[in-house]
């Protein structure tokens, strides 16, 4: 009966809190936690209850059985330890037997301080820049996304949440709207900014570990494939460029002479990292990126094909451009979705992820700009956290906060009052056998 007495208040008061918008999040396991709490009270209390007991019974035959007074003066000890110990606790929580005493139930009248110190306390030492930072760049946050991208399955499941999300906020946006956007924050911001310094930034980006080299690598092997594919359609133009009379015999060995040719040369190039190609083509970036840097006429150039291509017909046409081919390219995503069919943008996502997992000075370069991002975020923000905290505990009902902490933490709190009683007897033990080895001081 008692039991059931406690659980319809809990759900009264539960109700009543609810009513009065002060929502307190719900305790796991509540009655589980409640019958354990209940459960070491009732031990720390009989404990308490023994000590008094065993006290009794030795002060009343201490007078008959003098060796009684060692029993007498430790459960004396323990009483105090104890009793010490259930007045601390419970003051945490409410008022010892409800008396209104000074100092007591800190927890439902300090509520809001206790926000306000728990906002401070996250806001100090779990969002700072030092602590977030330390843990975001041992969670290697690159190099994991480019892990899970690598696989095919997981590229294609992003691209195609992505590309939902974007079509499905695309379909319901004005595409006047999305102009005057792209106009305002892509094609007004690249007419302002010198493009001089982007190129060159662009170019040096290019060279880091021999990416251009790469770039080359792929280059050849798309001009021989170019070729192969394509070899029919030369040996015709030989044939046709060819003078009437000259034998066909002879635009075939021209033909092959052609063909061996380029496939001499760029099997060379590809298989010769010292080839003179590839130093002309270092050469020719480290040229371009120092005149784009320091050469007024070349700078000049820049600035003036710029304003060539954004001026306005050709950026109203660019801006028209890219939207369209935004809503065309997540259509073939969303249908090659729908069909299971893994897309260009999948694979291309997948290769991007791999290469990056060789490179780990890009995925560091990533990681600090990811980071550093993160960091600028929360820098700025942290404070509504705390504040957050604050607010949302001086929202709480005190009473009905005072129960819910103490049904998560007060289990263990009732070993502190059996180690009280248990230690104060020890401790009342000791100076009760010093009194008796040294009645007069030592």
């Amino acid at each position: 009966m008692r039991r059931r007495a406690e659980c319809s208040f809990h759900a009264h008061r539960q109700e009543a809190i609810h009513e009065g918008n002060h929502v307190i999040p719900q305790v796991t396991d509540a009655e589980t936690k409640q019958l354990q709490l209940d459960r070491m009270k009732r031990r720390a209390t009989g404990l308490l209850v023994l000590m008094a007991v065993v006290f009794v019974a030795a002060w009343l035959l201490e007078g008959a059985h003098p060796w009684l007074g060692y029993v007498r003066a430790t459960a004396e000890a323990g009483m105090v330890g104890g009793v010490a110990d259930w007045f601390a606790i419970t003051a945490l929580f409410r008022h010892p037997l409800n008396l209104p005493i000074p100092h007591t139930a800190i927890i439902p009248q300090r509520k809001d301080r206790i926000g306000r110190s728990l906002g401070n306390f996250v806001q100090n030492n779990f969002l700072s820049p030092e602590v977030l930072g330390a843990k975001l760049r041992a969670a290697g946050l690159s190099r994991r996304a480019a892990e899970w991208l690598r696989e095919p399955e997981h590229a294609r499941l992003a691209v195609r949440q992505t590309a939902g999300v974007l079509k499905s906020a695309a379909a319901v946006v004005k595409d006047e709207d999305v102009y005057a956007f792209l106009e305002r924050s892509v094609i007004e911001p690249l007419k302002q900014r010198p493009i001089a310094p982007v190129l060159a930034d662009g170019l040096t980006l290019l060279t880091v570990n021999d990416r251009h080299q790469q770039l080359l690598d792929r280059v050849v092997e798309g001009l021989w494939r170019l070729v192969a594919e394509n070899d029919g359609l030369l040996r015709q133009r030989i044939r046709e460029e060819s003078p009437w009379w000259m034998p066909r015999f002879v635009d075939e060995r021209v033909h092959d002479k052609i063909v061996d040719g380029i496939g001499r040369t760029l099997e060379s190039v590809n298989a010769d990292p010292d080839h003179p190609l590839r130093r002309q083509m270092d050469d020719l970036l480290i040229t371009w990126i120092g005149q784009l840097r320091e050469s007024p006429e070349a700078i000049a150039r820049a600035e003036a094909l710029k304003q060539q291509v954004l001026d306005d017909p050709t950026s109203e046409r660019l801006t028209h451009s890219l939207w369209r081919e935004l809503k065309h390219v997540l259509d073939r995503q969303v249908t090659a979705a729908e069909h299971g069919a893994p897309g260009g943008l999948e694979r291309g996502l997948s290769a991007l992820a791999g290469a990056a997992l060789e490179d780990p000075a890009l995925l560091a370069k990533l990681d600090e700009w990811v980071i550093g991002a993160v960091l600028r975020v929360i820098e700025q923000h942290r404070h509504e956290a705390g504040q957050l905290i604050a607010h949302t505990v001086s929202a709480w009902d005190p009473e009905e906060t005072s129960r819910r902490i103490e049904l998560q933490v007060g289990r263990d709190l009732q070993f502190v009052r059996i180690n009280g009683t248990v230690v104060g007897g020890m401790v009342g033990l000791v100076l009760y056998t010093l009194t008796k080895v040294f009645p007069h001081g030592p």
